[in-house]
């Protein structure tokens, strides 16, 4: 039965890595929905502005239609009224034709020949007073027209602007997303460059150390390694780990250009069980005192605090569900992760 025993204990145990393999990977999951979310955030936002833009555009051009119509509508009233008063106009010519006619054709011998004439030169000038007036009208209203048809060219010339605008803002919004996913992208993959040199080198300055280990994109330290059980004060013997830690992060912090936005995580992990004192009244108060203590030791080495956040996980995110001694220290733990800010 021992023997049994012994052989089912020395049986590699693959759940824990399984786990932290969906765990990284769900992780990873939710960073990029989030930086998808940022990213649509933004670029709704511009989109917005567009919108607006195009709307106040499309309420202009609407403007210009009316006007232009009514435009329309008083030239043709002013081509009509031209119309009729050149008719007129022709209509007057002819009676003062017929009347100059039976002028000359008046012989002598008529009694009352001179009143005719007086009455017909009367009625000749009436004709022609009336002729001339129609002639001033209608070269008003030809002036009138031309300057209708100036405002309507005018009015279509800013309607094809308008179009024109429109267009070619449709066209910026389109190549500005563009723009926008090309630039999201490549911020990532530098940050992920970064992440990568970074986790470089603490692995080599923590080469050999069991219970510091890296859990997919994050550093994961052991609390035993900083911290005595139930305490939040960094220990004495995780004063070296943690110096080793500020020394690669101001490195780092010399070489990614200043246009990327980044911090470093800590989150503070505890066990299960829970813990009741004064100072810790629950296991919640316990691992964000512990991720804060980090964090301050980490700005008296010169890291600036802008690049950190102190997040308290309690006991509330486990990598192993399970109730064993192993579990509860594996579960036990403070973990760094460089992300986007």
């Amino acid at each position: 039965m021992a023997l049994a025993r012994a052989r089912r204990r020395d049986q590699p145990n693959y759940w824990p890595g399984f786990v932290d393999a969906l765990s990284s990977l769900l992780l990873v999951i939710i960073f990029m929905l989030s930086l998808f979310i940022l990213t649509q955030f933004f670029l709704g936002q511009e989109i917005q502005g567009r919108d607006t833009a195009l709307q106040r555009l499309n309420s202009q051009i609407a403007e210009l239609t009316e006007l232009l119509q009514l435009e329309r509508a008083n030239s043709d009233d002013l081509e009509t009224t031209i119309a009729t008063l050149q008719a007129t106009l022709s209509s007057a010519e002819t009676e003062r034709d017929q009347l100059e006619d039976n002028l000359a054709g008046m012989g002598t011998g008529l009694e009352g020949r001179d009143e005719t004439i007086s009455n017909l030169r009367t009625e000749l000038a009436d004709a022609q007073e009336e002729s001339d007036e129609a002639n001033a009208a209608v070269a008003l209203l030809n002036q009138q027209l031309a300057a209708l048809r100036s405002q309507l060219g005018a009015l279509e010339a800013a309607l094809e602007a308008s179009e024109q605008r429109d267009a070619e803002n449709r066209t910026e919004i389109a190549d500005l997303g563009r723009r926008l996913n090309l630039a999201l992208a490549q911020r990532v993959q530098d940050l992920n460059r970064y992440r990568s040199d970074f986790f470089g080198r603490l692995r080599e300055v923590l080469e050999g150390r069991a219970d510091v280990r890296v859990v997919g994109d994050r550093f994961v330290f052991q609390s035993e390694v900083l911290f005595d059980a139930g305490e939040a004060d960094i220990s004495d013997s995780g004063i070296g780990e943690l110096d080793a830690l500020a020394d690669a992060i101001l490195q780092l912090q010399e070489e990614i250009p200043d246009d990327i936005n980044w911090v470093l995580r800590i989150d503070g992990h505890t066990d299960s069980r829970p813990i009741s004192s004064v100072r810790f009244p629950s296991n919640w108060e316990l691992s964000a005192a512990r991720a804060i203590s980090v964090a301050k030791y980490l700005v008296d080495q010169g890291v600036p605090p802008a690049r950190l956040v102190a997040a308290g996980f309690g006991e509330f995110n486990p990598l192993d569900p399970a109730e064993t001694e192993e579990a509860y220290r594996r579960n036990r733990r403070i973990e760094f992760k460089l992300t986007e800010g």
